[in-house]
């Protein structure tokens, strides 16, 4: 009965969710305490994230598969409203936003993601990869100073190791899986031969207790409110659009589609939780979702078991986890890079519009810069949409024909908007046209307030020279729009097509 419920609802292959479970619990633990010292928080803040965020959205969110948790993004985001107002004030902030992206979820905005351009995306996945090669690199460095001589020959023969063990035993075998055997392989090798290299335990201690409820102590009034509130619709956009993104990149390894707008619930659910549970905040990891993907994880339990055994680490495990090489998990996380950079890319060049390339370029550029995801999507967007804009300006054009009374009958294909308005004036020549002119919109679109505007002139400039203007198979929603220009046009909505909006379904 209990494994037919697991099969049903949280695993279609139970062994190796939770064999993927535990290679990313062990993944999860230098990363979430690397993350809370960036934040300037204790680690076992980080690690609290880890546990209550991943746990709560492997149950309710919309992507099986997903590691959600304490990530560097938001890290960068509280780390002033930590140094300036304290832990408290975060607390109070990450639960406001998970309420924030509860509200996304419920007003079903999670589908406008699918609007996010694919340079955009190329760059947004190009961009993690190089900030999580970056991080590491940091870690060859111990107070400030570049590790050299025999330490550095050490760390490097390991990392080297751990990265043949990952890539060559899938040939050999997909039994357990590759990540997991290296971690614990490169930790007894590094046990046995005594080698003297940096661990876990090094970094910061993760032994603690189980995470107790909190109410945060701040008075809840207006004081407070206009204190945290930017720091969370910041941190609500950033979990969102990256843990969205995620979700698409999880999608397209998997070969199946997430719920966009279930996991915006989920994830505000587990932000609210763990706020209340003294945790930093956090949304969905890529480096661990590809780590749990690339093990055989592919349902929530993969989740469940890495959360758990989180939590099991800081009760009773600590110890051993802290002798973990962190040689080994720069491995793990350099092969995570191969794994995550689209290499695609740099075969683009040349084959795709200059623009396009841009784009993707500077996605990953100010992801890498400013460790800001949401303002590195938004830039993308705004580039890609303008890039479509100049594009689709010049690719409207007429063909003129005559009815059987001898007027002109123009048939306008192509997009009428703002960007393509004056091009479409120019079409047109009044002063040489016959008394009555027909405009065929069967094969165009007028999309916004300028396109009516620009319909509105076109008529005027007829009016002037005494002639008239007839517009012909115009869309319902543009009929709707034509209040300035109801007067001087006369429209034909007897053959006018309909055109519908995609709804909710797909989110």
């Amino acid at each position: 009965m209990l494994f037919s419920l697991i099969h049903k609802h949280l695993s279609v292959n139970p062994k190796n969710d939770i064999l993927s479970g535990l290679t990313v619990a062990l993944a999860l633990v230098p990363e979430a305490v690397a993350f809370a010292l960036l934040a300037g928080v204790s680690p076992l803040v980080g690690l609290y994230a880890a546990f209550t965020i991943g746990l709560v959205t492997s149950i309710v969110g919309g992507r099986p598969g997903m590691i959600s948790g304490a990530t560097g993004a938001i890290a960068v985001v509280i780390g002033t409203l930590v140094a300036m107002h304290g832990v408290e004030y975060l607390f109070a902030a990450v639960i406001l936003t998970g309420i924030f992206q509860i509200a996304f979820g419920l007003f079903k905005l999670g589908k406008f993601i699918r609007l996010v351009p694919h340079p955009v995306f190329l760059g947004f996945v190009n961009g993690i990869a190089m900030v999580i090669f970056i991080g590491q690199i940091k870690q060859f460095k111990i107070d400030g100073a570049w590790i050299t001589g025999e330490p550095l020959l050490t760390m490097l023969g390991i990392i080297a190791a751990t990265m043949a063990i990952i890539q060559f035993l899938p040939r050999f075998t997909k039994a357990v899986p590759e990540i997991l055997v290296a971690v614990i392989a490169g930790s007894l090798a590094v046990i046995w031969l005594g080698l003297d290299t940096r661990t876990v335990g090094d970094i910061a201690s993760i032994k603690g207790g189980f995470p107790a409820f909190h109410i945060p102590d701040v008075a809840f009034n207006w004081q407070t409110l206009q204190i945290i509130f930017p720091y969370a619709l910041t941190m609500a956009l950033v979990g969102l659009i990256e843990s969205l993104l995620t979700l698409n990149l999880v999608d397209d390894l998997t070969q199946t589609s997430g719920q966009p707008n279930r996991e915006s619930i989920g994830q505000g659910v587990a932000n609210t939780v763990t706020g209340l549970f003294g945790g930093m905040g956090g949304c969905a990891m890529v480096g661990q979702s590809i780590i749990n993907v690339k093990s055989g994880g592919r349902g929530r339990l993969s989740g469940i078991v890495a959360s758990v055994a989180l939590l099991l680490f800081i009760l009773y495990l600590s110890e051993y986890i802290e002798m973990i090489p962190v040689a080994v998990l720069i491995g793990v996380m350099f092969m995570v890079v191969i794994g995550t950079f689209e290499w695609c890319t740099l075969r683009l060049f040349g084959k795709i519009p200059a623009l396009d390339i841009v784009t993707g370029i500077s996605v990953a550029v100010i992801t890498v810069l400013t460790d800001n995801l949401a303002l590195a999507v938004i830039v993308g967007v705004i580039l890609s949409a303008l890039s479509f804009a100049w594009e689709s300006a010049s690719k409207i054009y007429i063909e003129q024909s005559q009815n059987d009374k001898g007027d002109n009958v123009y048939k306008v294909s192509g997009t009428l908007f703002f960007a393509s308005k004056e091009h479409f004036q120019e079409l047109f020549t009044p002063q040489a046209d016959t008394d009555d002119v027909y405009i065929d919109f069967g094969n165009a679109r007028a999309l916004d307030h300028s396109a009516i505007q620009a319909i509105d002139k076109l008529a005027m400039r007829y009016k002037r020279v005494g002639k008239t203007l007839h517009l012909q198979h115009l869309s319902a929603e543009c009929r709707l729009l034509l209040k300035t220009a109801k007067n001087l046009v006369e429209v034909n909505v007897l053959e006018d097509p309909t055109y519908h909006v995609a709804d909710d379904k797909l989110a």
